[in-house]
């Protein structure tokens, strides 16, 4: 699959009625390369699918769903997952 080629990084989680989940840590990374990141992988997903994205709190908590929304993307989830660990779950 392409996707893996392109982006080592994410990582197929599921798949469901034709909709797949993919995960993406970007936890040791830090703005503005969070979203860049992130936005790279969303490039690469299907209409409908969904990014699982682990990322610190602060700034990257911040900008990831903001930035994300602002780009026409539905942010599902934010949620705390462990420490200063978020994930959010974000729709293409």
């Amino acid at each position: 699959m392409v996707l893996f080629c392109l982006y080592p990084l994410l990582t197929f989680v599921k798949k469901s009625m034709n909709m797949a989940t993919y995960k993406l840590d970007i936890t040791k990374d830090h703005c503005p390369m969070t979203f860049v990141k992130t936005k790279i992988a969303l490039a690469q997903l299907k209409e409908g699918d969904t990014l699982e994205v682990l990322l610190s709190e602060g700034e990257p908590l911040e900008n990831v769903p903001r930035t994300s929304r602002e780009q026409g993307y539905k942010v599902l989830v934010v949620e705390q997952v462990a420490g200063s660990v978020y994930r959010v779950i974000i729709q293409k």
